[in-house]
């Protein structure tokens, strides 16, 4: 178990268009942060939802608008200290209907999503690719 503390909190407003996982990735490196935690809320026009199944993530798209009902992740660095951003999307339709999973590149922002980024300082959080699994996992 790694242990350190809560650093900086970062809040930043993500544009109609944007895809949601780049924008995290993006504000994260701007902010300089290698550990740490997010929550996003708002809403999505479309988005690509992922579950892992024997070593792949399968994925599905669901067009919008969709309500960010909940997205939580978190941040680490790989091997060559790239940031890695980990994070799981909850979105709803207009039918109040909930679908959720892993957040995949292609999921482009409506109207906003409103991002809060919690440093956690003193935490070396690495991601080291796992053959078994074929992901990168927490070292």
């Amino acid at each position: 178990m790694l242990k350190g503390q809560i650093g900086r909190m970062c809040f930043s407003r993500t544009l109609e268009g944007e895809d949601l996982t780049e924008a995290i990735k993006k504000r994260v490196e701007e902010s300089g942060i290698k550990a740490g935690i997010f929550f996003v809320i708002g809403s999505l026009r479309e988005v690509v939802l992922g579950y892992y199944k024997e070593g792949e993530y399968k994925s599905i798209r669901l067009d919008g608008p969709l309500e960010i009902v909940s997205c939580i992740g978190n941040i680490a660095v790989d091997e060559k200290g790239e940031v890695v951003i980990h994070a799981h999307v909850v979105v709803s339709n207009e039918k109040y209907e909930a679908f959720g999973g892993h957040l995949m590149k292609g999921s482009y922002v409506g109207a906003t999503a409103e991002l809060v980024i919690i440093e956690g300082v003193g935490v070396n959080l690495q991601r080291i690719f796992d053959e078994k699994t074929k992901l990168k996992l927490w070292s």
